[in-house]
């Protein structure tokens, strides 16, 4: 099936694929060819991608999705996100002190806006540190 996982500054990837493991608000799903169509909302989360049926877990692809929506229909799965990081585009450190900064700001939060803010940064950065540690165990 064609994948095409579109971000806010353009594709992202857009290949042959034969497995995607999807975060959505219901939980993870897994589409392969010939999957049912579906539409529905892509969550914070580990996007994995297996391109070759024959392909073990290690040589899945990996990329930390930040929420979107995710499109299913005859031979094509498109998934629209605001971005899509892959372990290389992580800076763990970076990464880390942005967490902490979340952390702190959720603590002083003195609004319900500004506790959701922190703790979408939160996720986001729990997703794309969890993205960075499967690139390590990967190696």
């Amino acid at each position: 099936m064609k994948l095409q996982l579109i971000t806010l500054t353009g594709l992202k990837m857009d290949e042959e694929v034969y497995e995607v493991i999807l975060p959505t608000a219901s939980g993870e799903i897994a589409v392969y060819p010939g999957h049912e169509p579906l539409v529905t909302m892509a969550v914070p989360g580990v996007l994995a991608v297996r391109k070759k049926r024959g392909d073990i877990d290690e040589s899945r692809e990996y990329f930390a999705v930040n929420g979107g929506v995710a499109e299913i229909d005859a031979g094509r799965l498109r998934i629209l996100v605001d971005d899509a990081d892959s372990p290389e585009e992580i800076i763990e450190a970076e990464v880390q002190k942005a967490l902490e900064l979340a952390k702190k700001q959720k603590s002083e939060a003195k609004s319900q806006v500004e506790l959701d803010k922190a703790q979408a940064m939160i996720d986001r950065s729990a997703v794309r540190l969890k993205v960075a540690g499967l690139r390590r165990h990967k190696r």
